[in-house]
C-alpha cells in the first residue's frame, strides 16, 4: 500500500479550456499520459491524491466526465480544492463527501487516515504580486491593496488547516502529512503561517501544486526545511507521473 499525489490536472472533457497553452507541449494528451502512467505505478491498494485544480468545469454538471476519469484511475482517491474548481463551495465539502462516498474523498475541514498518519490539506492562499521591479529586474515593491487582501484570504485558509489538523489530533493522530494546492511561501518568503503550522504539529511532508511552467517551479520551497520535506507536485513538473511520498 504506497500514497501517491499529483495536482493541476486541469481536466476539460465538457467544459471550455481556459489556458490554450494547455495543448501543447507537455500538456499535449496529458490525460492519457497521466492515466498510463497512474496505471503502471498505482494498485488499487494504494491512495492517489490530487493537489487541487482537477476541472475547468464551472459546476458539477460540467465536471461529470472529468469526474468519471478521475474515478477510473486506480487506487483510492482524495481530492483538494484548488483555484480554478468552481464546482466546490467550500461550505458544501460534506455534500459532496455523501454524494462521492466510496469513489471519492474531498479533503476540506476534514482528514483522511492513512495507516497511522493523518492527511491533512487545504487550497491555501499566497501573495503572487503584482510585484513592482527595478531595471535589473529586482523587486522593488508590490500592490499594497492586493497584499492586504492576499493576507485576509491567507488567514481564512490556516484557520480551514488548523480544524483539520485539531480533528486529526483528537482523534488520536500525531503523524501528519499536509496538502496544500497553493505553495506554502511566495517567492518573498522563506516561512509563512502554513510553513509554522507544519513545524507546530511536527508535519513530515508538506505536498503543494499549482506552481506550473517552468518558470514557476522554483518559487517555493522544495526539499527539507525545518524538520519538514517539502515537494512540488504540480502535474507538468512530473512530466505527468504520480510522486510517491510514502511505501
Amino acid at each position: 500500500m504506497s500514497l501517491f499525489a499529483i495536482g493541476d490536472l486541469h481536466l476539460h472533457f465538457q467544459s471550455v479550456l481556459k489556458a490554450p497553452g494547455q495543448q501543447k507541449g507537455i500538456w499535449k494528451n496529458h490525460e492519457e499520459a497521466f492515466r498510463r502512467a497512474s496505471e503502471k505505478r498505482i494498485g488499487p491498494e494504494d491512495t492517489l491524491v490530487l493537489a487541487g485544480d482537477h476541472s475547468w468545469g464551472k459546476d458539477l454538471a460540467e465536471c461529470e466526465q472529468d469526474f468519471a476519469y478521475i474515478m477510473g484511475l486506480p487506487g483510492r482517491k482524495i481530492l483538494l480544492r484548488g483555484n480554478h474548481d468552481r464546482f466546490w463551495d467550500a461550505k458544501k465539502t460534506e455534500k459532496l463527501n455523501r454524494q462521492f462516498e466510496g469513489r471519492l474523498f474531498f479533503l476540506q475541514n476534514n482528514y483522511y487516515a492513512y495507516r497511522d498518519y493523518a492527511l491533512v490539506g487545504t487550497k491555501g492562499y499566497t501573495f503572487e504580486g503584482p510585484f513592482y521591479l527595478d531595471g535589473r529586474g529586482r523587486i522593488k515593491g508590490w500592490d499594497a491593496e492586493e497584499k492586504e487582501r492576499a493576507d485576509a484570504l491567507v488567514e481564512r485558509e490556516l484557520e480551514r488547516l488548523r480544524l483539520s489538523f485539531e480533528a486529526a489530533s483528537r482523534d488520536g493522530y500525531t503523524k501528519f502529512i499536509m496538502f496544500l494546492h497553493y505553495p506554502p511561501t511566495n517567492i518573498l518568503e522563506r516561512k509563512s503561517g502554513f510553513t509554522q503550522m507544519a513545524e507546530a504539529y511536527r508535519a513530515r511532508q508538506v505536498i503543494y501544486a499549482h506552481c506550473h511552467g517552468e518558470a514557476r517551479f522554483h518559487d517555493s520551497l522544495t526539499g527539507v526545511y525545518k524538520g519538514v520535506e517539502y515537494r512540488l507536485a504540480s502535474g507538468d513538473f512530473l512530466a505527468w507521473q504520480p510522486l510517491k511520498i510514502m511505501d
